[in-house]
């Protein structure tokens, strides 16, 4: 849960979002590098009153700048790359939800269970009970097991909306006639919260993600529940 005045990312909830985490790390370390370095540079050429001829006309050195920006494009490559790949890696997903955006709601249907489906709203502020966020509870929460890969069919029934979930690493467009697929895996219990990330009308803000991951056990129990009451 992202907090006033943080600066980083939300603490990662799954082994995806820990890789995404690294990255940024690693380009971040290099960039500061790379502005160290050229900041140097600046600062060196202003205040020296000496010019060496070796350096304003040097074969060596323009080799030297040359292959130093190709080998430092390859660095950060290569993890992204990587990255990439294992974010479109489905691999027998233990569970199947099909998410569906509205104006201005989510539906969820969990498509592995006969008749368990619902309608996701954000409670209003005046519902709001101690310890609820603004603008980001809702009254019916996407409840998935621990430690268990989960897949999730994104789509939409009116216009564009975006289903994203900050501390899981997930984000992925709802498009009107189109199924686009995300899976990840949430590393441990607790409650992670997301929102529309596309502008889709006036509720746009008003259109929370709310997933509780829980132990394979309180799953079972919570779907018997939630098919008997159907």
């Amino acid at each position: 849960m992202a907090h006033p005045s943080q600066l980083g990312f939300q603490d990662a909830a799954s082994p995806l979002m820990e890789e995404l985490l690294h990255f940024h790390d690693h380009a971040l370390m290099i960039v500061f590098l790379i502005s160290t370095m050229v900041l140097y540079i600046i600062v060196a050429m202003v205040t020296a009153k000496l010019t060496d001829k070796l350096i304003l006309d040097s074969q060596e050195i323009e080799i030297i700048w040359t292959l130093l920006p190709a080998i430092i494009l390859i660095l950060i490559a290569l993890p992204s790359l990587r990255i990439l790949y294992l974010m479109d890696e489905i691999n027998d997903p233990h569970l199947t939800i099909k998410a569906m955006g509205h104006q201005w709601y989510w539906s969820y249907e969990y498509t592995d269970y006969e008749d368990l489906g619902f309608d996701s709203y954000m409670v209003p502020t005046q519902d709001l009970t101690p310890g609820q966020f603004r603008l980001l509870e809702a009254d019916h929460r996407m409840v998935i097991p621990v430690e268990s890969p989960v897949r999730v069919l994104i789509s939409a029934e009116d216009v564009l909306h975006s289903w994203a979930v900050p501390s899981l690493g997930v984000k992925v467009d709802a498009v009107p006639g189109r199924l686009n697929q995300t899976t990840f895996i949430v590393n441990r219990p607790g409650v992670f919260y997301g929102q529309c990330s596309e502008i889709c009308g006036a509720n746009h803000s008003f259109m929370p993600i709310v997933i509780e991951a829980v132990p394979l056990g309180h799953f079972e129990n919570w779907t018997s529940l939630m098919i008997e009451d159907a």
